[in-house]
């Protein structure tokens, strides 16, 4: 299969979980609810083989940190999604904010 896997987890139990039975990256969620960028670094330190996706507080003014603490990619909805353009059918304006995510983490990684 050529789907890419990315189980939801939390605690440093469940990620390793996770990632044992295959999974190609795990999703680390609620992030910002339990220390941010912070707390994606201190997953990573123990376990750098392990892809991590944080979602949930990633943020235009939070996703180079979590790139900066090694983030493979950011799962973002609340502030990617303008709901009020959404529903007036104004996708340009979530495509500038999709660009400015996008910038950001290339500034990060190129960092």
């Amino acid at each position: 299969n050529d789907v890419a896997v990315f189980p939801g987890a939390l605690t440093p139990t469940e990620v390793v979980r996770a990632w044992n039975v295959g999974a190609d990256a795990v999703k680390v969620f609620p992030a910002g609810a339990v220390g941010g960028a912070s707390y994606l670094k201190a997953l990573k330190a123990p376990l750098p083989q392990i892809e991590l996706v944080p979602t949930g507080g990633v943020s235009l003014k939070t996703a180079a940190d979590f790139i900066n603490a090694g983030a493979m990619a950011l799962g973002v909805g609340a502030d990617l999604v303008d709901t009020k353009a959404l529903r007036e059918g104004r996708d340009e304006v979530i495509a500038k904010r999709a660009r400015q995510f996008l910038e950001i983490v290339r500034e990060a990684r190129a960092s």
